[in-house]
């Protein structure tokens, strides 16, 4: 049975012996069962390599050649719609360079139409998507260019958009992805999409962000300086839920950051202050369905106020960071080590004392080497 031709006809024909009409069905076996749903599963996958390399042909094919033969643009982008739910499959996605569609798919990312080159930044954000073999692929096959090009200074905004949503596809997780951005000095764009109309825009443009600042403490000292502080805190009064909790976000990763001093240039802004204390003051006059809507803002206001001020926020204070039937997102209470805890007071007072590395110094030597000096590089 397993060797029989793979073809629509002799699979209907084998089903229809199970069935002539003339008397009841016999039950399928289970190894009928699975025989069956492997020979749908294998003819599928010959028919999506198969379309997918007459796609790969027809998008290698030149311009004059395509429009001579009646081919439109909304003919490619409807192609290229097509591919992309072909490599929603990681499989597919990997087999896509494989068949010759790779490269083609890239190039259209150039074209003069301004909705194929949003359609191809959309394939390729399928493509790369958590998927380092093609983001190592899309990076080989010089994919990164365009796609930074299109979101710098695509006259189109949904292009732009587009091609932002693929550059961030491609350079999660992927180390050689990140270099080339921050090489490419990406950071502008970001403050541009920060800056535009578009609320769709900003959110991903926030989303990245978000990602670069949790990644690495020296994106978090780029981005205090090139002034995205102001830019987020502005953006938190949005309209848009989606940007307000984006960008509250941001600024709570650059007040956890205390490398540079960010969470103190953040505490001493009155506009953070002010900006807070309006957003709690919003949030207070909310009906219950707003409220539950707004989880998410209560949580992230609630933290940036304790990480740049060091004290419960009026929200915590209120009663309104977890309301009732939510769960809270604060650690349980530590039980054991309460329990454990007389214990440790009775090891400590059994330990011998600490020699001081520095007799003039008050701290132990060996809390020093654990924390390291003060940020000042002396002690208080």
């Amino acid at each position: 049975m397993a060797g029989d031709r793979l073809s629509w006809a002799g699979l209907l024909k084998w089903s229809l012996s199970y069935v002539d009409g003339a008397g009841p069905s016999r039950a399928i076996s289970e190894e009928e069962r699975q025989w069956l749903a492997e020979v749908v599963e294998r003819h599928m996958m010959v028919d999506v390599v198969s379309r997918m390399r007459e796609i790969a042909l027809l998008m290698s094919t030149p311009h004059a050649v395509l429009e001579a033969q009646g081919i439109t643009h909304d003919d490619i982008e409807g192609l290229l719609s097509e591919l992309q739910v072909h490599v929603e499959s990681i499989d597919m996605a990997n087999d896509l360079h494989a068949v010759g569609g790779l490269v083609p798919v890239i190039k259209y990312l150039r074209n003069s139409n301004a909705g194929i080159r949003a359609k191809a930044a959309d394939v390729v954000t399928t493509v790369v998507q958590n998927n380092p073999t093609s983001q190592q692929l899309v990076m080989e096959a010089s994919g990164f260019e365009p796609l930074l090009s299109n979101f710098r200074s695509d006259p189109d905004l949904t292009a732009r958009t587009k091609a932002l949503g693929a550059l961030s596809s491609l350079i999660r997780n992927n180390r050689p992805g990140v270099a080339a951005f921050r090489l490419a000095n990406g950071y502008t764009g970001l403050r541009d999409a920060l800056n535009s109309e578009s609320a769709r825009f900003q959110r991903k443009a926030l989303s990245l962000i978000h990602y670069l600042l949790s990644e690495s403490h020296s994106d978090c000292s780029v981005f205090a300086q090139l002034g995205f502080p102001h830019l987020m805190m502005r953006l938190a009064s949005s309209d848009d839920s989606g940007v307000r909790e984006a960008a509250l976000g941001g600024l709570l990763e650059l007040a956890r950051d205390t490398t540079l001093g960010n969470r103190s240039l953040l505490a001493e802004h009155d506009r953070l202050r002010w900006l807070l204390r309006r957003r709690m003051e919003r949030i207070r006059m909310m009906t219950p369905e707003d409220l539950d809507a707004a989880q998410e803002e209560r949580h992230l206001v609630d933290s940036l106020w304790i990480a740049c001020y060091n004290e419960p926020s009026m929200l915590r204070n209120e009663g309104l960071l977890v309301l009732p039937g939510e769960e809270s997102f604060e650690q349980p209470p530590d039980v054991a080590g309460r329990f454990f805890e007389p214990m440790r007071q009775a090891s400590a007072r059994r330990a011998p004392p600490v020699e001081r590395s520095d007799p003039g110094d008050e701290t132990g030597g060996g809390m020093i080497l654990l924390l390291g000096l003060a940020p000042d590089g002396g002690s208080n």
